[in-house]
C-alpha cells in the first residue's frame, strides 16, 4: 500500500482503530482490569446491603422473638412502659403519606414535566427546570421547619373549608374531619409531596425530551392537540422510564424522616381522618431512638427499621416486574 493511499485512508476515517502489536495488548489488559474493577464494585454494593440486613436483623433479634412477625405487624400497641411493641400504626402512617405524596406529585410532574418538554418556549425552559431540580437540593429538615413554622399555620386556615367541603361528601367525608391543627397526614402528604416532585418531574422531562421529533410532529400534522401528542404518543413512548421515575418517588417518601417528623403529628393512633395526626416508621425512629432506655425498646425500634427495609425492597420489586411486563408487552405488540 502506498503511502499516499494510507494517508486518505487516515483523512477519511477509514485507518484502524486499534494499534498493533503492544499497544493491542495493553488495550487487552485495560479492559480486564477495568471488568475486574466494574465486578468488585458490584459486590461491594450488593454485600453492603446484605451485611445491613443481616446486622439489622441481629439488633431486632429479641423483639422478633419476643412478638413474632404477625403479632408485632398487627398490633396497634406501643407501650415502652409495659414492654409492649407493634407496628402497625406505623406502617398504616407510612403507607398512607407516601400514597398521599404519590397522588399529589405525580399529575402535577407530569404536567410540569410536559411545560418543559412541549410547551415553554426556550427562553423560559432552563430558568423553570432550573428552579424545579433546586428544589432536590433543599434538605430535608429545612422543609420540615418550612412545614412546621408557615405552612402549618396556612394549612389549619383551610381545614375548615375541607371538613365543611370535602367532609360532608358521602363515604369519603370521614377522610376530611378533624379539628383545625395544620399538622397531621395530610399535611405531612403535602410536603412529601413537594418534596418528591423534582425528582419525578426532572426524570419525566428528560424522557420526554428524548422522545423522537419526527413522532410528535408526525402527531401534529394528524391533527392532535397538545395534550393528545402528550398522552398518547410522548408517555406510552416513555411508559417504562415514568413508572421507574414514580417508584423512585415513591422510595424518597417512604423513607422521609426530618420533614414528616415535624409535620405529622407523631401520634400512634390511627384515625380514619387525613387531617388527625399519625405518625410513620421513620418518625418513631427519629423521636424514640434516643429515647430507648431498655434492650426490648431498641430491639423493636431496630425491628421497625427491618420492616421499612422489607417494604423499599417490595417496592423496588414490584417496579422490577411491572417494568418488565410492560417491556415484555411492547415487545409482543410489535
Amino acid at each position: 500500500m502506498s503511502s499516499s493511499n494510507a494517508a486518505a485512508r487516515i483523512e477519511t476515517g477509514s485507518a484502524p482503530a486499534c494499534p498493533a502489536g503492544g499497544g493491542k495488548t495493553w488495550r487487552l489488559s485495560g479492559d480486564i482490569l477495568f471488568h475486574t474493577a466494574a465486578r468488585i464494585a458490584a459486590f461491594i454494593a450488593v454485600a453492603v446491603l446484605f451485611a445491613t440486613v443481616i446486622a439489622i436483623t441481629a439488633d431486632s433479634w429479641m423483639a422478633i422473638k419476643s412478638f413474632g412477625v404477625w403479632r408485632f405487624l398487627k398490633s396497634s400497641e406501643w407501650n415502652p412502659v409495659t414492654q409492649t411493641f407493634g407496628a402497625f400504626p406505623f406502617i398504616i402512617g407510612t403507607l398512607v403519606s407516601s400514597a398521599i405524596a404519590m397522588a399529589l406529585a405525580v399529575p402535577v410532574s407530569f404536567g410540569t414535566a410536559v411545560f418543559i418538554a412541549e410547551i415553554a418556549p426556550s427562553w423560559i425552559r432552563r430558568p423553570v427546570a432550573g428552579a424545579i431540580e433546586l428544589l432536590a437540593a433543599i434538605p430535608s429538615i429545612v422543609y420540615g421547619l418550612w412545614g412546621l413554622i408557615v405552612f402549618a399555620p396556612i394549612f389549619a386556615q383551610i381545614e375548615p373549608w375541607i371538613s365543611q367541603t370535602l367532609g360532608e361528601i358521602p363515604g369519603i367525608g370521614l377522610l376530611f374531619q378533624g379539628p383545625p391543627m395544620g399538622i397531621g397526614m395530610l399535611a405531612a402528604g403535602i410536603v412529601l409531596a413537594i418534596m418528591i416532585l423534582p425528582y419525578i418531574s426532572s426524570i419525566m422531562r428528560d424522557v420526554f425530551m428524548a422522545v423522537p421529533s419526527s413522532l410528535r410532529e408526525s402527531a401534529y400534522a394528524m391533527g392532535c392537540t397538545t395534550w393528545e401528542v402528550a398522552w398518547k404518543i410522548m408517555l406510552p413512548y416513555t411508559r417504562t422510564a415514568v413508572i421507574g421515575a414514580m417508584f423512585l418517588g415513591l422510595g424518597r417518601a417512604l423513607g422521609e424522616t426530618m420533614a414528616v417528623t415535624f409535620v405529622i403529628g407523631n401520634s400512634d393512633m390511627i384515625s380514619s381522618s387525613l387531617l388527625m395526626p399519625g405518625a410513620t416508621i421513620p418518625s418513631v425512629l427519629a423521636n424514640e431512638f434516643t429515647e430507648a432506655t431498655t434492650r426490648l425498646y431498641l430491639s423493636s425500634l431496630i425491628y421497625l427499621g427491618l420492616i421499612l427495609i422489607a417494604v423499599t425492597l417490595v417496592v423496588r420489586f414490584l417496579a422490577v416486574l411491572l417494568i418488565r411486563r410492560l417491556g415484555s408487552r411492547e415487545g409482543a405488540s410489535t
